[in-house]
């Protein structure tokens, strides 16, 4: 009985998630609070157990590069990135949409791809008024591209977070396995631009002479304060590239980073500390909580037993399914509670296939929900986050017009990963 109402609050709380109803860290919190009450889980199993409980490496690991991001925010270095690139694109539109995917693309592989949207976005919206150029198709551009980005590395997209954590995979694990996929994805993605946003490409010389002549040293508000912050963040990325030789967990490298670089810079904790986006890693928690509870009470237990029994001895087309069917599926919902839903029960089928097999099944995951997410609006938080952008600043994007360029864009992209996968791991 326990099970059935776990599952019921589960999915209530979930459609209350997809259809923005309420807010979805008062569905998530509130999802969190009825399952205690009910005894679906409890204190210990919620907030202590590794396999259902609150995953806590992944929102310190989230907290520490939001603080690291936050300090890297106070130097400038986006609003240089952004001016730069429109002057390297000489104004035309379709060079500056190249670059600025390209900009956003690798910065999401670094940074988580949120956190660059919110960075990148304010400044796209400066470069595109001094060009007379639709800011929307910029802005739905550089989502994407944050999403498709940040598949490659384990910080990059906060389901490749959980995925990681549930697996055992290493920041060089997705180095190595998508960040190849990555590059041919993000060139495919700027050729596509060219067909899906042609109209937006309107070139002015005049506008264009004006771009010309900014100095984008000057949007460099502290120099010293870059340079600490850069070093800090290339010692963090050391840290996670070495892992499987230092054995401190990306949470923890982090933490650590996040603490050096406040410590010695002149930036208050109060500050640090104001740039974390705290309702993304309350929502975190209440997620792990409900997904836990699900453990808990034996429902993902079944799941798994019956989808490794409808899987044993077809690896090929249970890969295949789970790329795809997680593509849509992150396209109806936010990619972030799909992972945190699917990560157990992909796990159960990794172990019923073994190793070698098996590992093919995170990366189809991985791959699925990271793309998907760019189907629609509110397939992934990036897309949310440039839209709430966008509306505040008076050029409100609607679901329907960011979606008819999602559609398209993960079908191609998911369509180029299917070779990949089926090519290096299947073969």
């Amino acid at each position: 009985m326990t099970a059935w109402l776990a599952l019921a609050v589960f999915l209530g709380a979930y459609t209350l998630i997809a259809t923005e109803k309420v807010h979805r860290v008062a569905a998530a919190l509130g999802g969190a609070g009825i399952m205690l009450v009910i005894h679906a889980t409890a204190a210990g199993p919620a907030f202590f157990s590794e396999s259902t409980g609150i995953d806590w490496n992944v929102v310190f690991l989230l907290l520490g590069m939001m603080i690291i991001v936050g300090v890297l925010k106070r130097t400038g270095v986006f609003e240089y990135l952004a001016i730069w690139a429109a002057k390297r694109a000489r104004g035309r539109p379709y060079r500056l949409m190249v670059l600025l995917v390209v900009i956003t693309a690798s910065a999401s592989a670094l940074l988580d791809n949120v956190t660059t949207v919110l960075l990148v976005a304010p400044v796209t919206f400066l470069v595109c008024e001094r060009l007379a150029l639709p800011v929307a198709p910029f802005l739905i551009a550089e989502a994407m591209a944050s999403n498709i980005g940040g598949t490659a590395t384990l910080v990059g997209d906060p389901p490749n977070i959980i995925i990681a954590s549930r697996a055992g995979l290493t920041f060089n694990d997705f180095l190595v396995h998508l960040a190849p996929l990555v590059v041919v994805l993000v060139a495919a993605f700027a050729l596509l631009c060219r067909v899906l946003f042609r109209r937006a490409f309107r070139y002015d010389p005049a506008r264009a002479a004006e771009i010309m002549a900014l100095n984008e040293r000057e949007a460099i508000a502290d120099r010293r304060l870059l340079w600490q912050s850069l070093v800090v963040l290339g010692l963090v990325m050391a840290a996670f590239v070495l892992h499987p030789v230092l054995h401190y967990e990306p949470s923890i490298v982090a933490l650590l980073g996040a603490g050096v670089l406040v410590a010695l810079t002149e930036v208050t904790t109060e500050e640090a500390l104001a740039e974390v986006e705290w309702p993304t890693l309350v929502f975190f928690a209440g997620l792990f909580v409900m997904v836990g509870a699900l453990v808990h009470t034996g429902v993902i237990g079944e799941v798994a037993r019956a989808a490794a029994g409808a899987a044993e001895g077809r690896p090929a087309a249970t890969t295949m399914a789970l790329l795809w069917g997680s593509a849509g599926l992150s396209a109806i919902v936010d990619n972030i509670p799909y992972v945190a839903t699917m990560s157990p029960i992909v796990e159960q089928l990794v172990q019923a296939s073994g190793d070698h097999q098996g590992q093919v099944l995170w990366w189809a995951l991985a791959l699925g929900a990271d793309l998907g997410g760019n189907a629609t609006a509110v397939g992934a938080a990036a897309n949310v986050v440039v839209i709430g952008i966008a509306a505040r600043n008076g050029t409100p994007i609607s679901f329907w017009g960011f979606t008819r360029y999602g559609l398209v864009v993960m079908v191609v992209t998911v369509a180029l990963a299917t070779p990949y996968l089926w090519l290096r791991y299947l073969l």
